[in-house]
């Protein structure tokens, strides 16, 4: 995508006045967008597993860090922040929605892609740590700081969930 298809505010329509001197898109997040995205949609999809929900996720977080822009120390790390987040609450939605849904007719078996299927297995907490660990081959920390809660938790919850793949993709 190229920068001037950045997303319009949830109205659908951009909202600054560049006549009046208002830069709609501050040149710095033009480039962190244009330099990040594709990342960046890489995972939100595979914390969701639902390419259209990545991207939505990506440019919902892109939009909720403009109005902040000037205030911010590291966009990065903040926009990354940002849409592990917004993941997180999309899969607590989709977790809540199942909870209450009437069950399936017929269960769906592992497809040609085992490993895929095996990490849908996991919990959103073990998915995302290992997903932010071996994908975005982030510390401990970081990982423990996005998720809040303590490294040693992330270690946890790693091991645990390689523990749970093995399981899944041996027989």
């Amino acid at each position: 995508m190229v920068p001037t298809e950045l997303p319009a505010s949830s109205s659908g329509r951009r909202t600054a006045n560049p006549a009046a001197g208002d830069d709609p898109w501050p040149e710095g997040l033009v480039a962190l967008y244009t330099e990040r995205r594709t990342g960046l949609v890489r995972l939100a999809y595979l914390l969701t597993s639902d390419m259209e929900v990545a991207e939505e996720v990506v440019h919902d977080a892109v939009l909720a860090l403009r109005p902040r822009w000037a205030t911010i120390l590291e966009p990065p790390a903040y926009l990354r922040t940002a849409v592990v987040n917004r993941c997180r609450s999309w899969l607590r939605r989709q977790r809540t929605a199942r909870a209450y849904a009437p069950p399936r007719a017929e269960e769906v078996g592992l497809g040609a892609d085992e490993l895929w299927d095996a990490l849908a297995t996991l919990d959103d907490r073990r998915r995302t740590a290992i997903v932010l660990r071996f994908y975005e081959d982030l510390p401990d920390a970081v990982i423990a700081e996005l998720l809040g809660c303590r490294p040693a938790t992330v270690r946890t919850l790693v091991h645990r969930g390689l523990h749970a793949l093995r399981k899944e993709i041996e027989p």
